[in-house]
C-alpha cells in the first residue's frame, strides 16, 4: 500500500512558514519579504550574531526552496558558526543532508535539534517525521507525543496527523484512527490524516467510508500518485471498475513517470 506524505521540515521560526507538505516531496513554503539585517551600532555584539545568523538562515531557506542547495549549505554553516546550538539552523542542515541522502548526519542533526529545544513542537515534530520515513515509525510516536505536550505548540494537528499516519505504518490500528480524527477536527482538509483514514478504514473493509476520505483527500490538495492509486484499489472494492479506470488515467497523465512503477 502506497504511504501518504507527511509534514516535516518546519523551519526558522518567525523566517518560514510551512503549509500542508510531504516527507517525500519537499515541503511548500510562504516566505515573507527578503529584509537585510536590522541593527543599530549601538547594539552589542550578541545581538549582532543573532541578527546575522537569523538572516543567513533566511537567505539559505530560500536557497533551498529553488534547489540551490550548495548555496544554503554554505549560509547555514556560517549560521552555525555563530550559533553551533540553534535548532533552527540544525532543523535546516538536516533538511539538507536528508536531501542530500545523508542519512546518518541528517538523523544527528534533527535528533540534536530536538534536544536542544525539547519545549518546541514543530522541532520535535521533525524528529519524528523523519524517523518514520526512515522506516522507524513505533520510535517517531514518542516523538510526535512529546511535540503535543509542547506548551504553546501552534499547529497540534499536524503532529496528530503525522502520529496517526506512522501509527497505521506501525499496526497500532486503534492509536492511529485516535490521532486522525483528532487531527481532522483541528484541521479538517488536512490531507495527511484524510489519506490516512483512507488508508485505515481501506485496510479494515470499510470501503464506502474510505471513497468518502479519498475523495476529501483529493479534493483537499494537489493529488499524488499514492492516494490516486490508493482511490482506484477502493474503487475496484466497490465493484466500480469505470472509476478505478479514471483514477488510473490520471496517474498516467499526472505521473507519466511514475504510471508503470
Amino acid at each position: 500500500m502506497p504511504q501518504p506524505d507527511r509534514l516535516w521540515l518546519v523551519l526558522c521560526a518567525g523566517v518560514l512558514a510551512v503549509a500542508v507538505g510531504g516527507c517525500k516531496s519537499h515541503p511548500k513554503a510562504k516566505l515573507g519579504p527578503s529584509q537585510a539585517p536590522v541593527y543599530s551600532v549601538g547594539d552589542p555584539e550578541s545581538v549582532r550574531r543573532e541578527v546575522r545568523w537569523r538572516d543567513l538562515l533566511t537567505l539559505a531557506t530560500r536557497d533551498m526552496q529553488v534547489g540551490n542547495l550548495d548555496a544554503a549549505e554554505r549560509k547555514v554553516r556560517d549560521a552555525l558558526k555563530l550559533a553551533p546550538e540553534a535548532p533552527d539552523a540544525l532543523v535546516l542542515q538536516a533538511g539538507i543532508d536528508d536531501r542530500r541522502g545523508r542519512t546518518r548526519q541528517a538523523g544527528e542533526n534533527f535528533r540534536k535539534a530536538a534536544e536542544l529545544a525539547p519545549q518546541r513542537g514543530d522541532v520535535l515534530n521533525n524528529y519524528g517525521a523523519w524517523l518514520c520515513q526512515q522506516g522507524r515509525p513505533a520510535e517517531s510516536l514518542a516523538w510526535f507525543d512529546r511535540a503535543l505536550q509542547a506548551p504553546g505548540y501552534p499547529t497540534p494537528g499536524e503532529a496528530q496527523a503525522n502520529a496517526g499516519s506512522c501509527a497505521l505504518d506501525a499496526g497500532q490500528l486503534e492509536r492511529a484512527e485516535r490521532d486522525l480524527r483528532a487531527a481532522l477536527v483541528a484541521a479538517p482538509a488536512n490531507p495527511v490524516a484524510l489519506e490516512s483514514m483512507a488508508q485505515l478504514s481501506y485496510r479494515q473493509g470499510r470501503y464506502m467510508e474510505a471513497r468518502a476520505f479519498a475523495e476529501r483527500r483529493i479534493a483537499a490538495a494537489p493529488a499524488t500518485r499514492s492516494v490516486l492509486q490508493l482511490a482506484s484499489q477502493i474503487e475496484v472494492k466497490l465493484g466500480d471498475r469505470a472509476a478505478s479506470d479514471r483514477y488510473l488515467q490520471r496517474i498516467r497523465q499526472e505521473f507519466p513517470q511514475e504510471a508503470g512503477s
